[in-house]
């Protein structure tokens, strides 16, 4: 018996309500081939590793880099990017793996999507041979940590509008402006910075390109943003750029116009509605295991009509976010999904797993405030993930757009 047993009113202190059920009403996972598995099971050991340190960094609001540099080691950040450097890894290996991270923790899901969806994407695509050689590998096996600066302080779902500048100095880009809501902005490695061409004398004069700059480049100032609800275990910065200097092959060749952005913006959209999907996992799996732990009235609560009806409705939302990622991702890896419908995916997935979380915390009462059960840390990192990589409201404007050939946007 335990000491809590000699207490009354105290039998059981803890609930163990974060172990994998591998919940999968619809089996929509269960033909996944033996490679994507494979990298699936990594995932899995990567958090059973990491898991416990990046709770209490969540918690003191700390980004341990030993950890997102981890991923790397374990060659789980190519996010599905093709290219003769790196280990290939189907769209479906890439959202299983995208899901498992963020199942574990929201911070190391968004240290994936910005490492490997966004940085790594984005040199793998435009950047030069040189670059490449250069940077691509050690962004991939995480020696080098990489952020993307296309969100300005007053640019977010507007950032086609952003106002950063580049303009030539004799064999030099000089870049000025401003980013903010940066992960990785400040923790020394390279930033791939989006700006516009200011130079009335150039043919490129007004074009949107990218420029890669080395975070310690004399005017180069990242500063940690404080005071986050949200993803707390990854530093996200603002950005101050001071004149920075950097050479005429700084700029990748490829990038041409926001447009380019926007290509590894649309890849990017659906490794958040995977990754709302390993959230929603998370908290409807905690629940499920709290509720038949949990006794009240003389017995668990998952015998309570109420209950269960809950947990119907948690696992209809769940089983919807699965079939989308799945066809996402069977769409992905031939050649036929558009831009829109990783967009409806993103909107769905978002809003299901906001309400999956927000049943989960009130189905554990008092005990789902408790950061040691998961659910109102993944309540809050779900609310980042909701807005970034394009906001509710911009998603249903493009989807809008497409299905009545009218656009909306102001």
């Amino acid at each position: 018996m335990s000491d809590d047993a000699l207490y009354p009113g105290e039998s059981v202190t803890r609930y163990d309500v974060t172990d994998r059920l591998g919940s999968d009403y619809y089996e929509v996972f269960s033909d996944i081939p033996a490679a994507d598995r494979a990298h699936w099971e990594r995932a899995q050991a990567y958090i059973d590793e990491v898991g416990p340190q990046m709770l209490d960094a969540w918690d003191r609001a700390e980004y341990p880099l030993a950890a997102a540099r981890r991923m790397g080691e374990m060659d789980l950040v190519v996010d599905g990017i093709e290219h003769p450097a790196l280990t290939r890894m189907s769209p479906l290996a890439a959202g299983l793996v995208n899901m498992e991270i963020s199942r574990g923790d929201g911070s190391l899901g968004t240290v994936l999507a910005v490492q490997g969806g966004l940085a790594l994407r984005t040199l793998a695509l435009f950047g030069s041979p040189a670059q490449q050689e250069r940077w691509l590998v050690p962004l991939a096996d995480g020696s080098v940590f990489g952020s993307f600066a296309l969100t300005e302080p007053d640019h977010g779902s507007d950032s086609v509008s952003l106002e950063t500048v580049a303009r030539r100095a004799g064999d030099e880009w000089v870049l000025r402006g401003a980013k903010k809501w940066i992960g990785n902005g400040a923790s020394g490695g390279i930033t791939l910075v989006w700006a516009r061409v200011d130079d009335p004398e150039a043919p490129e004069h007004g074009a949107v390109r990218c420029f890669l700059v080395e975070q310690d480049r004399p005017g180069y100032r990242g500063e940690v943003i404080t005071g986050k609800a949200s993803l707390r275990a990854i530093h996200q910065a603002h950005i101050r750029l001071d004149d920075v200097r950097v050479p005429l092959d700084a700029v990748l060749p490829g990038t041409h116009s926001f447009r380019d952005a926007s290509v590894v913006l649309y890849a990017t959209r659906s490794g958040v509605a995977w990754s709302a999907l390993g959230h929603a996992t998370a908290c409807y799996e905690a629940a499920l295991s709290y509720a038949k732990t949990r006794i009240q009235f003389g017995k668990p609560l998952a015998r309570f009509q109420m209950v269960q009806e809950r947990l119907t409705h948690m696992l209809e939302d769940l089983t919807a976010m699965q079939l989308y990622c799945r066809r996402m991702a069977d769409m992905d890896e031939a050649g036929t999904l558009r831009p829109t419908q990783a967009s409806l995916a993103k909107f769905h997935n978002t809003r299901a797993a906001r309400r999956i979380a927000s049943s989960a915390r009130d189905l554990l009462g008092g005990n789902g405030i408790l950061l040691e059960n998961g659910v109102m840390q993944h309540m809050a990192d779900i609310e980042a993930i909701h807005t970034y990589e394009g906001t509710e409201s911009v998603q249903a404007l493009l989807i809008g757009r497409d299905i009545t050939g009218m656009s909306a946007f102001a």
